[in-house]
This record gives structure tokens, C-alpha cells and sequence, in this order.
């Protein structure tokens, strides 16, 4: 009942009420006549109606669901060989990500090299699966609710271990966007167009850099550049 509004409450109580005089009034009744049945009839109808309104009521309005506390260390890891510039805007995109959406981590994957680890950090690396080849086949995104109903759910243990959902984003063909929520149902339309959108950007630029060559890994040099907020 903790869960139920106060103005469920009282239809769910005016219902029960009703649907007990209803009951007492043909316990009671001297003589049972097709009049009286009638008035019973309609009266039972009337309070099992507002019972069902006060159901629907509560279900109109479900309780978001609790965030999970995953275990893992916070961080960000790129690819170090990668452009300043291309490193850059993966660390800006993937930080307003984890802003502005549920997200709890991050994982960017292209063309056979992880680029980009953020968020909680997982300890697995990535292979992708049959979920990720269905998202890049169909060119759409595949958000899983509920990852422990899924019985692929072993092709996301590069994600934080006990991560609930998880978001696929293709990159064209050729590479991924995995995000993993805090919680089950947590992705919005609006999270899926927000994360969609960038996902696009980053693609047109992933492609841009494979003709610009890497730079070569100074031991003297920061193996990651680390943006404001990170």
C-alpha cells in the first residue's frame, strides 16, 4: 500500500467500502426481489470499477526503478596511438554522455581496436556477438532492458560486472557504442536519439581519421589526454 498514490488510496477504499455495503445490504435484506438484485448487481459492478481504477491508477504511475551499486574503478583509458585531435572528441562526447544520460560506462569499438574505455571501467576486453552483428546489420540501435533476461547477455562482460542494461549504437558497420545503465528500463527515446546522434558525428569522424596515421607512442608523453571534468 506504501507504493500506491493517496488518491488511488481512496478510490481503492471507496471501492472496497462500497462492494462491502453491497454485500451487507443483501445479507440483510428481508426479501429478496429482482428490483433489489438488480440494485445489487449495479452497485457490486459500480465499486469493483473504482477498485480497478485505483489498479490502473497505480500502474499509470510506476516507481522508476533503483540504481544498482556496480563495483569497478572509475576512469577513462584511450587508445593511445590515437590522434589528439580524434582522442579529444571522444573524450568531450563521451563525457557529455555520461552527463546527460544514464549511462554508467562507456565502451567505443572500431574497426577491431578498442578506442575508448570510460565511465566504470570493465577488466574484460570486447568480442563482439550475435547482438552486436544484428545492430550493425540492421543499422539500428538494440537496447537491453533487462541484461540478465538475455541469454547472450556473456558478450557484454567487457562491461562492469552485474551492469543491468546496455545500449548498442553501431558505428556504420564497422565498429560500435556499447552503454551501460545504472539501471534496468533506463534509457529514454530521448537518451537513444541523444546518444544516436553523437554516435553518427563520431562515425563521420572515425572515418575521416583512418587516413591520418596514428601517432607513434612517446614513453616520456601522457599515454591519455585527459580533458577538463574528467
Amino acid at each position: 500500500m506504501s507504493t500506491i498514490p493517496t488518491p488511488a488510496r481512496f478510490t481503492l477504499a471507496a471501492g472496497v467500502l462500497g462492494l462491502g455495503l453491497c454485500l451487507l445490504n443483501q445479507l440483510t435484506a428481508a426479501e429478496l426481489n429482482p428490483a433489489l438484485e438488480r440494485a445489487g448487481v449495479l452497485a457490486s459492478l459500480m465499486a469493483v470499477g473504482l477498485m480497478l481504477v485505483a489498479v490502473l491508477w497505480s500502474r499509470a504511475v510506476p516507481l522508476a526503478p533503483e540504481r544498482v551499486e556496480l563495483q569497478g574503478e572509475q576512469g577513462l583509458k584511450l587508445e593511445p596511438k590515437m590522434a589528439e585531435e580524434l582522442a579529444l572528441e571522444l573524450a568531450w562526447g563521451s563525457r557529455l554522455l555520461l552527463t546527460a544520460t544514464p549511462a554508467a560506462s562507456l565502451l567505443i569499438h572500431w574497426r577491431g581496436t578498442t578506442l575508448l574505455r570510460r565511465g566504470l571501467l570493465g577488466t574484460s576486453p570486447f568480442e563482439p556477438g550475435e547482438i552486436c552483428r544484428r545492430a550493425s546489420s540492421t543499422a539500428r540501435a538494440i537496447s537491453l532492458v533487462n541484461l540478465k533476461l538475455y541469454p547472450g547477455r556473456d558478450e557484454f562482460r567487457c562491461l562492469p560486472e552485474g551492469t543491468p542494461a546496455v545500449l548498442v549504437q553501431p558505428l556504420g558497420g564497422e565498429g560500435w557504442l556499447l552503454a551501460g545503465g545504472w539501471s534496468p528500463r533506463c534509457f529514454s527515446r530521448s537518451d537513444e536519439i541523444w546518444i544516436e546522434g553523437w554516435a553518427e558525428k563520431l562515425r563521420m569522424s572515425l572515418e575521416q581519421a583512418d587516413g591520418v596515421p596514428w601517432r607513434e607512442e612517446e614513453p616520456s608523453a601522457p599515454r591519455t589526454p585527459v580533458p577538463p571534468g574528467s
